[in-house]
């Protein structure tokens, strides 16, 4: 391939990118797209999934491969020179939940998440130098679970306290894109990187063969959006919070956000009814608005050892990515906070299985259970914390009733008892509910 390189030059272009950007913190970048070339494109198309629908134009990851060399040179042809033109995306709608409602989600076309891909890398390389570490969503090397374990170490060091928990409302479809440029031009002046991001804001989305074109948010469904997103609340949220708020602050605060889900940790009370006074402004300015029903301060504050409550004093519950966090007792009776899936989600992912089962009951068996077993794992993987075990064994149970159900109804003669469903579970068994993380891991020191 013309150009070509491993991915091993790439890793070092991006080094050098990351540490210019390390070392002069307050320089604008105006010349990153020349480190783009077809070897760190081909590193993009490598990263990039290739198990997704295609865009508008129809065609799938193994149509672009055919031609993959020439493809490629093609597509850094046409970044270089300007003349690349942003596809709308696709948008299709998706049941959730219980299958009753649906949402939208966008595709992209391959070769455009290719090049999203290549241009996320960089910027990337730039803004990790940035980004605070209260930060955690769609971060390389970051994860939820580290949010949830910061989040932890923070309560359980301040005893709790009181907790903001914000939602913002239709975050990737508010952002106002005069804003993101101007938060973009103190960072990266780039002419080719930055006209490849503002044609993708105006790229446009189809649905049932029409094309409309949104005045704010982000390219829906595309690589760059979640990186473009991190750049907003960076400035709106972060380095303000940072700054601005918490040096202004009597007691100790603690902002956690992973994407648009956030939540702050304060000691004292005055000082989150400071912050709530004026969050709403601040998102205001910025074309964001808060949920009025989903944004709430909670009461935290540790229990008693000997486990009494005052009328009125009982701490609160909020959730976080999936948990609903809450005070509870260690085996010895010690207070200490704990986790549980939320319900919404438990029933979701329940529904979800429900579908899935009754869509493909008329498989065979063993495929049935080896993606059954699929499923399992990735609920287990992320749901499987430290003091979760009770709500993970209600997902198992009621998945293994669930594939029993629709089992059933493959046959009127052969019906599938407690007893035979029994013995199939022998031949074809369900992994067991287990736990694989811990909240708990990095203990405070």
């Amino acid at each position: 391939m013309r150009g070509s390189s491993s991915p091993i030059s790439v890793s070092t272009k991006l080094q050098q990118i990351a540490e210019l950007a390390r070392q002069s913190p307050s320089m604008v970048l105006t010349t990153l797209a020349h480190h783009i070339d077809v070897g760190f494109l081909q590193e993009a198309y490598r990263r990039t999934r290739k198990d997704g629908a295609p865009g508008v134009d129809r065609q799938t990851a193994n149509q672009y491969a055919e031609e993959l060399d020439s493809n490629l040179c093609s597509l850094l042809d046409r970044l270089k020179s300007g003349t690349y033109q942003a596809p709308p995306v696709k948008r299709v709608h998706i049941p959730k939940g219980d299958g009753s409602k649906t949402r939208p989600i966008g595709i992209p076309t391959f070769e455009d998440k290719i090049l999203q891909r290549a241009v996320t890398m960089v910027l990337e390389a730039v803004y990790e130098q940035e980004f605070h570490e209260c930060s955690y969503g769609f971060r390389p090397g970051r994860s939820a679970h580290q949010a949830l374990q910061a989040l932890w170490r923070a309560l359980t060091e301040m005893g709790g306290g009181w907790v903001y928990e914000v939602d913002i409302k239709g975050f990737f479809d508010s952002l106002v894109p005069e804003h993101l440029r101007s938060f973009l031009d103190q960072r990266v002046r780039d002419g080719v990187l930055r006209r490849s991001i503002d044609k993708w804001l105006k790229a446009g989305v189809m649905e049932d063969g029409a094309v409309s074109f949104p005045d704010f948010g982000t390219p829906q469904g595309g690589v760059v959006s979640p990186l473009l997103a991190n750049v907003y609340l960076h400035e709106v949220l972060d380095k303000w919070f940072e700054k601005q708020v918490r040096p202004r602050l009597a007691g100790r605060a603690v902002l956690i956000r992973y994407a648009d889900d956030f939540v702050i940790a304060f000691s004292r009370e005055s000082d989150a009814r400071r912050v709530m006074g004026v969050m709403p402004k601040r998102f205001g300015r910025y074309g964001l608005t808060l949920h009025p029903e989903k944004t709430r301060l909670v009461r935290f504050h540790r229990p008693s050892s000997s486990g009494g409550y005052q009328r009125g004093s009982r701490p609160g519950t909020f959730d976080l990515l999936g948990f609903t966090h809450y005070w509870g007792r260690s085996y010895r009776g010690f207070p200490v906070i704990k986790c549980r899936t939320v319900k919404g989600r438990l029933s979701r992912a329940l529904v979800a299985v429900a579908l899935w089962c009754r869509t493909h009951r008329h498989l065979p068996v063993g495929e049935q259970q080896r993606i059954l077993n699929l499923k399992l794992r990735g609920h287990y993987s992320y749901y499987g914390i430290t003091g979760n075990f009770r709500a993970l064994k209600r997902f198992a149970s009621g998945a293994k009733a669930t594939w029993r159900k629709w089992l059933n109804c493959r046959s009127q003669r052969a019906r599938m008892n407690w007893e035979r469903f029994t013995r199939l579970l022998k031949r074809y068994p369900l992994l067991p509910p287990r736990v694989v993380q811990s909240v708990y891991a990095q203990r405070t020191r």
